[in-house]
């Protein structure tokens, strides 16, 4: 089944912003776009692809897909994408990364090529391909540790090609664990502040509730932007 995409454009002069609608877009240079886009738009955001660097500048955040992390950083210089985004990472905007995405905003790579760079943020250390080769793939369970309201339960996590975080800085939260087997223990997902990363690829499935995780930050990051505050309930007093 084809998805409609649509490319990111700046708001109109004058415009006011569309607060309930973030406009959230997936690098799409190499991965596997599609599915993350559908994700977020059945979410109620405004899912697009960034291929260009003017299209960097119109986005409220960034999901940087699975798929070959190398490739990916390649692309990411060739085209010219690097510098925008590590700009706009600096600066705070949100970001999401599976799989080979949590490679590219690692700020270390345990067995990374000599010449493979990542945009960073996440103080952690990754490593490529820990699980295995492709016929490695596997699905399991995992206990995570949600943030918005009305998540709760376990996800099942497809990891394929995965990596794991051999190394996490003291402000990096750990969100999940694998849970059992030869790697139980090893952490596959985290979040520091509004960057957010999973070994695993929730996209391939129907269940949206980490995606929803990641939109949650958006949108309050979105708030603190435009420096709206949610006015706390005051008692009545005689």
């Amino acid at each position: 089944m084809s998805t409609t995409t649509s490319t990111a454009r700046p708001a109109p002069a004058g415009a006011a912003p569309e607060q309930s609608k973030p406009r959230i877009g997936v690098l799409a240079v190499q991965g596997d776009v599609r599915e993350h886009l559908a994700a977020l738009t059945a979410l109620g955001a405004d899912a697009v692809t960034v291929r260009r660097p003017a299209e960097v500048e119109a986005i409220d955040a960034l999901v940087i897909p699975g798929g070959e992390s190398t490739v990916m950083d390649k692309l990411v210089r060739a085209f010219e994408l690097r510098e925008p985004l590590l700009r706009r990472l600096a600066d705070g905007m949100p970001a999401y990364g599976s799989c080979a995405g949590m490679i590219m905003l690692a700020d270390r790579i345990a067995d990374g090529r000599p010449d493979q760079q990542t945009l960073g943020g996440l103080d952690i250390t990754v490593r490529r391909n820990a699980f295995g080769r492709q016929v490695d793939s596997f699905e399991q369970d995992l206990d995570y540790a949600w943030s918005t309201p009305g998540n709760t339960g376990t996800v099942h996590a497809v990891f394929i090609r995965a990596p794991w975080v051999e190394e996490a800085g003291p402000d990096v939260q750990v969100l999940a664990r694998v849970s059992e087997g030869q790697a139980a223990g090893r952490i596959v997902a985290v979040r520091q502040g509004n960057l957010m990363a999973t070994s695993f690829h929730p996209e391939v499935g129907a269940d949206r509730r980490i995606h929803a995780e990641f939109v949650s930050i958006v949108r309050e990051h979105r708030l603190q932007q435009s420096g709206a505050r949610q006015s706390p309930e005051r008692e009545d007093t005689a």
